[in-house]
């Protein structure tokens, strides 16, 4: 990949100055709207494990496919703050958010489509299958880390309700209702850019969601989710930085 490095940095970014993070966050919404102390306790779970979902597979899903380490920072708003409505207060201000990971996704620019990509890298044949190869990776590992973040919140629900974890009841129209809109969004860009055949679309969506599924479904990256989660709850802090989350795992 570093080999092709000058012919992709337009779609992809290995200096941690060049991040706009405004439009590469990854956003937890829906806030829910309660004064139960109860469910204000647990909502503040499902954003601590939404939040750690993506930044697990942001490090040990990219580093699994041999890609380079990328920067992001998790930032939230206080959860530990006392109230429901200063929830809300933050959430109506902040562009509808309460939790986001900045940074963290490999392609920096979408091409309108994967066939003006291969025009403007056309050339040495053998150069451009390897640089084709390499967005392809980075392309299908940004769209796994987006979807991880609603499906880690599905499967923390879902154990903490003692309930079944699968893809009959957890599926991609499902995940919505995990804080899941923004990322879905995110996820409907890549895939336009992808191919503008729905069909094509659906079967690469499907593929790459089940592979995220298998990753939270690895133990041992589930450990690693929780114990950052945990971390997340413990430490009450408005910004994690991603070398602290590299330190917590390694």
């Amino acid at each position: 990949m570093l080999l092709l490095a000058s012919r992709v940095e337009y779609f992809f970014d290995y200096s941690l100055c060049h991040f706009n993070f405004r439009v590469f966050a990854m956003k937890r919404n829906k806030i829910i709207q309660s004064n139960n102390q109860g469910k204000q306790v647990e909502h503040k779970r499902r954003i601590a494990f939404h939040e750690a979902g993506h930044a697990t597979a942001i490090h040990l899903n990219n580093k699994a496919r041999n890609l380079p380490p990328i920067f992001f920072q998790i930032m939230f708003k206080d959860l530990n703050c006392e109230s429901e409505k200063e929830l809300w207060d933050y959430q109506t201000t902040l562009d509808d958010h309460i939790a986001r990971v900045d940074g963290g996704r490999l392609i920096e620019l979408l091409p309108l489509s994967i066939d003006a990509l291969v025009q403007k890298n056309s050339g040495n044949n053998n150069e451009m299958l390897r640089f084709l190869n390499d967005y392809t990776v980075a392309f299908e590992a940004d769209i796994i880390n987006l979807l991880i973040g609603p499906l880690t919140e599905a499967k923390h629900i879902h154990e903490t309700d003692g309930e079944v974890f699968n893809h009959r009841l957890v599926n991609l129209h499902t995940l919505k209702s995990y804080g899941g809109s923004s990322d879905l969004a995110l996820v409907n860009e890549y895939m336009q850019s992808f191919s503008a055949c729905k069909q094509q679309q659906g079967k690469k969506l499907n593929e790459l969601f089940v592979q995220a599924f298998s990753f939270i479904n690895d133990r041992a990256n589930w450990a690693a989710i929780t114990k950052l989660a945990n971390y997340i709850l413990k430490n009450n802090k408005k910004v994690i930085s991603c070398e602290e989350v590299v330190s917590l795992f390694e």
